[in-house]
């Protein structure tokens, strides 16, 4: 049986029709993404409408990501950077207008901000901006029909991150020395901040996520893993810094892939009126929620018939009734129901991608490897469809963080590369967070050790059950995952026949000097503690070891090299001192630079070059189906 008819890059990394539907609070209309001038932009149209919808945003440079209605529909807030350069700023769109630009709210150079909404302030945004200094972030209330900004926190030196809620609640969290994370409330200009509780920064390396405040403004839902290896869901009492159980999984962690990637789902569900929590999200091979009150329950019911996927993005009207609903699902990618639980009548509203067959689409299949140690490894297995499942080219796809993790849902460059013809096996090595602190705390100073043994032996099983072929085995990441790329062609250069660094670290030490400066001061929690500090001689030592840099000499795999330009994160000579060294050496090594991207590619055509030059490249050292052109 062959494979099925092949796939383009361009049915597979166009934008989508439409996509990240969201319904106002009055329940009147329904914002989405939709290409527009070949970005992605924020259009509006009217619930009870099945028209094309008006265009309200109209960015031709850049794809916008998301948006927000405010609380009175009467506005939509979106971020927005200048080519990949992660100097977010706020922009007001108007749903009734489609001739009046959007407005920037954060009109400074060179600022970076957020935004969040509280429930029963619709006319106010909260706003964390570093306009006074580019190392500290501090707290701000946004008119959003003016644009005036009133301070309502300065930061004292140390505070990583806001959050504003109920009650004009105000509260820091902050990064210790130690690592450690004290959660701060602030008492005014004259009092400043207060200690509230203090939290072990090895649990929590990116800081304390889902963290909201609750409606009275007297407490704190956020996720804990104190005294246990599964993160749960706890509340926090701003008063005495007592904290209690809210909800557990015996055996999943609370999702918080949201973290990693603020555009996927928090997994705290809320009442979109007053705020009240509701359902809460768990993760393990598939995503769980568990509703938190009777009405919930009811609308979870119903709206859990509508797909064979997890349910993703959900939004409501604030009388609770009406819903736009999104689901995760490796064949049907992104489905979006409206849902009307006062008559129980629904309608599917768009497919993102409708000109893809589910039928020659590659299921995604969880599997269980088992590291040289004894550690579970929760993977996911894709085969492409049609052919015997034996001896095939294999991809390994390592994800980023790597304090993140790979989850089931659709894949387009995992589609991609199982209609060329290759197997794809993604692996959530330790480190990867979401299967317990053990497992995320075993890669303590195990960067290019024991993280990369578990990529092997990932490698080494797929051989041993029959999937792979030993001699066509790929490694490709991003991020963390070209960072792992690259330590597999210089600590293990027999075990690849090609690799592909995608905006990839090359140099531990470097990496780290070269972060923005808003991110150097908190550190401690994750790189430093995980990886070392490089301004301390003996640990830079190890980090350079630990550094594909240091063994450029031992390259022999073909190697592809991606990287935007603009990245802030792993910065454009992480790349070129990789290309540069082979180079000098005579080494062939194929190197993509866009000039309007950062870290990892947004715009279409350049999402579209790039995975033109992963096929050729892929065919080339592996054997898969050729290119389409």
């Amino acid at each position: 049986m062959p494979l099925p008819p092949p796939i383009t890059v361009e049915e597979l990394f166009s934008p989508p029709v439409r996509a990240r539907a969201t319904i106002s609070p009055d329940g009147t209309r329904i914002s989405y993404l939709a290409p527009w001038r070949n970005r992605l932009n924020v259009w509006v149209q009217r619930t009870d409408s099945t028209d094309n919808g008006r265009c309200v945003t109209a960015d031709a440079n850049r794809s916008v990501m998301g948006s927000d209605w405010t609380g009175d529909s009467r506005w939509l807030l979106y971020l927005q950077d200048t080519n990949g350069d992660e100097n977010w700023h706020v922009f007001r769109a108007d749903p009734d207008e489609t001739d009046s630009p959007a407005v920037d709210l954060t009109p400074f150079p060179g600022v970076r901000a957020f935004y969040q909404l509280l429930p029963g302030r619709p006319g106010t945004a909260i706003v964390q901006m570093n306009r006074r200094t580019v190392e500290l972030i501090d707290v701000y209330e946004l008119d959003i029909a003016t644009g005036e900004l009133t301070m309502l926190a300065e930061n004292p030196g140390n505070v990583a991150a806001w959050v504003v809620g109920g009650a004009g609640t105000v509260l820091a969290m902050a990064t210790l020395p130690n690592g450690d994370i004290e959660i701060q409330q602030w008492e005014g200009a004259a009092a400043g901040l207060r200690r509230v509780a203090v939290f072990d920064g090895a649990d929590h390396p990116l800081g304390i996520f889902p963290f909201d405040i609750t409606p009275d403004g007297t407490g704190v839902w956020f996720g804990s893993n104190r005294g246990t290896d599964r993160t749960r869901l706890a509340h926090l009492d701003l008063a005495t810094g007592k904290e209690t159980e809210v909800d557990s999984d015996p055996v999943l962690d609370l999702d918080t892939t949201g973290l990693v990637v603020p555009l996927l789902p928090s997994p705290l569900i809320q009442d979109r009126r007053t705020g009240e929590l509701i359902g809460v999200r768990y993760q393990g091979e598939r995503r769980v929620i568990r509703a938190l009150n009777p009405g919930f329950a009811a609308v979870l019911e119903n709206l859990m018939k509508l797909s064979d996927g997890d349910l993703a993005l959900t939004s409501s009207d604030d009388s609770g009734q009406h819903w736009v609903v999104t689901y995760f699902h490796d064949r049907e990618p992104g489905f979006t129901y409206y849902y009307d639980h006062g008559s129980g009548e629904s309608r599917l509203l768009f497919r993102p991608l409708p000109h893809l067959d589910p039928a020659t689409l590659a299921p995604m299949t969880p599997v269980t490897v088992t590291a040289r140690d004894g550690l579970a490894l929760p993977s996911y297995l894709t085969l492409p469809v049609g052919v015997e499942p034996a001896g095939l080219p294999t991809v390994l796809v390592v994800h980023g963080g790597p304090w993140a993790r790979d989850s089931w849902g659709f894949d387009p460059t995992v589609q991609l590369l199982a209609n060329r013809g290759y197997a794809v096996l993604q692996v959530n090595f330790r480190g990867s967070t979401g299967f317990g602190k053990a497992h995320m705390q075993a890669a303590v100073g195990e960067f290019a050790g024991g993280m990369h043994d578990d990529l092997v032996d990932a490698v080494e099983w797929a051989v041993k059950e029959g999937y792979a072929d030993p001699d066509r085995v790929a490694i490709f990441g991003g991020s963390y995952g070209g960072y792992a790329a690259l330590v597999g062609v210089t600590f293990t250069p027999d075990v690849f026949a090609a690799a592909i660094d995608y905006v990839g670290i090359s140099n531990l030490a470097n990496f780290m000097r070269t972060l923005p400066p808003g991110a150097r001061p908190h550190l401690a929690a994750n790189w430093h503690r995980y990886v070392g500090d490089p301004d301390d001689p003996e640990q830079e030592a190890d980090m350079l070891a630990r550094s594909p840099i240091s063994r450029v000499d031992r390259i022999r795999t073909p190697l592809l090299v991606v990287q935007g330009a603009n990245d802030v994160r792993v910065v454009k000579a992480e790349s070129d001192n990789i290309v540069e060294a082979l180079r000098a050496r005579g080494v062939e090594v194929e190197y993509m630079v866009k000039d309007d991207e950062g870290h990892g590619f947004l715009n279409p055509e350049n999402q579209i070059d790039l995975h033109h030059a992963v096929e050729r490249f892929l065919a080339r050292h592996l054997g898969g189906r050729t290119p389409t052109v």
